[in-house]
């Protein structure tokens, strides 16, 4: 993962919801061809931060012990858009985890507003046979990327708490 389309977590029930969010920035670059005159985060992206969120969710519900991918898209619509100054709101749901990967349930807003709603199904590429370099390691790749930073819900920088944990923050749509 090259790209990081989310900016941090709301909140983390792990092996169950995730809600995370995305500052959509003019800063970056895909926005200025994504549409000239009314720039607009791509309908791709957006699935891939939802995508990064469930399958964050989905590889922290087994300690990253399998190597998560995206493997299907069955259903995603989309209401509207996300323009610079927004800031999307992902929200996903585990509705199935197994040994071959899972699915997750998942809204996009932006404040009141749907985006997107949908379902994204992940494999576990380990558990498929597929022919990964010796050298991949989903765990080392979590860490020493530094994403797990994200997953540090309602902490201030000095890591001070300035929200209530996850289990007692009720999810919303």
């Amino acid at each position: 993962m090259r790209w990081f389309w989310v900016d941090r977590f709301l909140e983390f029930e792990s092996g169950a919801y995730a809600k995370a969010v995305k500052n959509v920035s003019l800063a970056e670059d895909h926005m200025h061809d994504h549409f000239p005159g009314f720039a607009v985060m791509p309908g791709s992206l957006i699935i891939e931060g939802i995508a990064q969120t469930g399958g964050i969710l989905l590889g922290e519900s087994t300690g990253f012990a399998h190597i998560v991918v995206l493997a299907k898209v069955p259903r995603m619509r989309f209401h509207s858009w996300a323009c610079p100054g927004d800031t999307l709101v992902y929200s996903v749901t585990l509705t199935d985890a197994r040994q071959e990967g899972g699915t997750v349930e998942a809204t996009a807003y932006v404040g009141d507003r749907l985006v997107a709603e949908g379902e994204i199904l992940f494999a576990h590429a380990d558990q498929m046979g597929a022919e990964l370099p010796a050298t991949f390691d989903q765990r080392n790749f979590m860490f020493d990327a530094g994403l797990l930073d994200i997953l540090e819900v309602g902490r201030a920088g000095d890591g001070t708490v300035e929200m209530a944990p996850s289990s007692e923050v009720s999810p919303a749509s």
